[in-house]
């Protein structure tokens, strides 16, 4: 294996940036938070959207983004009023805001979903980080986007981003179930 010193040692300084430092023990402290000792074992105690919260909470985060899957708008909606009632303002965007047809955005017709002949609405990763940007929300939380769009979303959105919900449309969102299924080793590999 590759040692490499001047990597972590450069990586170590980078923490000492206030905003970063910031950062780094509002994580630190919701990892801690999230467990507790239940019957003399360390256990955890908190689902992610609850140590989402509380992470905001202690970077004095109050405006919050939610960049969401048209498919998940219950999920979505959900998502939103939880944050909501625990006194965040938030601002949602779906992705397919802007009903531009996949082929304005250089998408071939048989790409698309259904009728290659019929309007098929894209995914709009760019246009949901920049209306969160213009929103100025302190953090965003990706809820499905699909894989790519989710990364576009990240490198375009100015307020840091992290993933409540991962899209997987086979294993209703759960990805790792794919790992540990006997049933589905002989698909996850192309």
């Amino acid at each position: 294996m590759r040692n490499f010193k001047q990597i972590i040692k450069s990586a170590h300084v980078m923490y000492t940036n206030e905003y970063t430092r910031k950062l780094y023990l509002a994580s630190s402290m919701t990892e801690k938070r999230a467990y507790e000792v239940v019957r003399g074992r360390l256990m955890p105690v908190y689902p992610r959207i609850r140590e989402i919260i509380e992470f905001c909470k202690m970077i004095d985060a109050k405006r919050l983004g939610v960049a969401f899957c048209t498919g998940l708008h219950d999920e979505a909606a959900r998502v939103v009023t939880v944050l909501e009632e625990s006194e965040f303002t938030v601002a949602s965007v779906r992705c397919k805001c802007g009903a531009i047809d996949k082929t304005n955005l250089s998408v071939p017709r048989e790409y698309k979903i259904r009728d290659p002949d019929k309007f098929d609405p894209a995914c709009n990763p760019i246009a949901q980080a920049h209306i969160l940007n213009e929103a100025k929300t302190d953090l965003n939380i990706i809820v499905g986007l699909c894989v790519g769009h989710d990364i576009l979303f990240t490198m375009h959105s100015k307020a840091p981003v992290t993933t409540l919900i991962v899209k997987d449309r086979l294993l209703g969102h759960n990805p790792l179930i794919a790992l540990y299924s006997n049933y589905h080793k002989n698909i996850i590999k192309p």
